[in-house]
């Protein structure tokens, strides 16, 4: 760092910070990994630093933080393949009855806390807007998408920056972005990507339903899980590569491939990509709880239409859950 002007850099962070969460919200949207998205702030941040001095104001705080963030993204993801959910994969669904394929290999999408993206406003709109923009299956459709198309998209469609700004922040023409951004709508569009699954207040419906879902993990009912869901419901669960469909088969899975059984599954509620979700824990031989998944959960009314749970216990502390819970717990 040595030739940094500091008289210039004493003013960055006052001049900088404002921006830390929605340009990791915005890292994260073009990664799908949070601990990358925390890499890449704190590279957008140094490299920014290290050019303050330079920066001449032609362009707010805000789009110069953007530009370093979008190309810091697009050199880290040169050559790394994408993060998918098991439903990415091309896969037709599978039966309870097949075998569990583990894919440690695959660099899987992980979900990210709602306490990390949310902004400091009590707008009911704003904060559906955000949410709406880091939604586990919107994620999870820019995946598929090249990294510069995936850019293009996201600035325009998520940012709402002009053709011009998104093609002096790329160093391109406005119409080659006007034909990534064709082409990246028209995948995204093949996705179907509901825009339902976001919401800032739970009804009282939901509140029930969510409250039902975690006794029946409690009990282990599967009966009752089954009447939960959604007619065309899906289940998947990274690492494993497999997804099911219909409350049957995600019934019958669970039945049968869950170790958990009664009263050994307590479950602490959280948010992530704007969705409810659960940390799960799992029943030892001394009696207390470790993390075993982590459910992220798209609502349709007052039924569950897609789960995605993660098996990482490594998520737990990002999305401050304790790391076990005492053997006196109860659901």
């Amino acid at each position: 760092m040595s030739g940094t002007d500091t008289s210039t850099t004493d003013d960055f962070p006052a001049q900088s910070e404002a921006y830390r969460r929605e340009l990791f919200a915005h890292c994260y949207r073009m990664m799908g990994s949070t601990h990358d998205a925390e890499d890449l702030v704190q590279e957008t941040y140094l490299r920014a630093w290290r050019s303050y001095g330079a920066f001449e104001h032609r362009s707010s705080m805000r789009t110069w933080l953007y530009r370093i963030a979008t190309n810091a993204c697009l050199t880290a993801l040169d050559g790394r393949a994408r993060r998918p959910l098991p439903t990415g994969l091309g896969a037709p669904s599978t039966t309870a009855a097949e075998p569990l394929e583990e894919r440690l290999e695959v660099p899987w999408l992980e979900p990210v806390p709602d306490a990390l993206i949310d902004t400091d406003t009590r707008d009911p709109a704003a904060i559906i807007s955000a949410r709406e923009s880091v939604r586990l299956a919107f994620v999870a459709a820019l995946q598929n998408l090249p990294p510069l198309q995936r850019a293009v998209l996201v600035l325009r469609d998520v940012l709402a920056w002009r053709a011009a700004e998104v093609a002096t922040a790329l160093d391109t023409s406005v119409a080659s972005v006007n034909s990534a951004l064709q082409r990246a709508r028209a995948q995204m569009a093949s996705a179907h990507v509901s825009e339902s699954s976001v919401v800032v207040d739970l009804s009282a419906e939901q509140q029930e339903l969510l409250e039902r879902w975690t006794n029946a993990f409690w009990e282990k009912d599967v009966e009752e899980l089954t009447a939960l869901f959604t007619a065309d419901a899906v289940w998947e669960m990274p690492p494993f590569a497999g997804w099911y469909q219909t409350p049957a088969v995600i019934a019958e899975l669970i039945g049968t491939a869950c170790p958990g059984q009664r009263n050994e599954m307590p479950m602490i509620p959280t948010w992530a990509n704007g969705q409810p979700a659960f940390g799960l824990y799992l029943k030892t031989e001394d009696g207390s709880f470790e993390p075993f998944q982590l459910q992220v959960l798209q609502l349709e009314g007052a039924a569950v239409r897609h789960t995605a749970v993660f098996f990482d216990a490594s998520l737990f502390p990002i999305f401050g859950l304790p790391d076990h819970l005492p053997a006196d717990t109860t659901s």
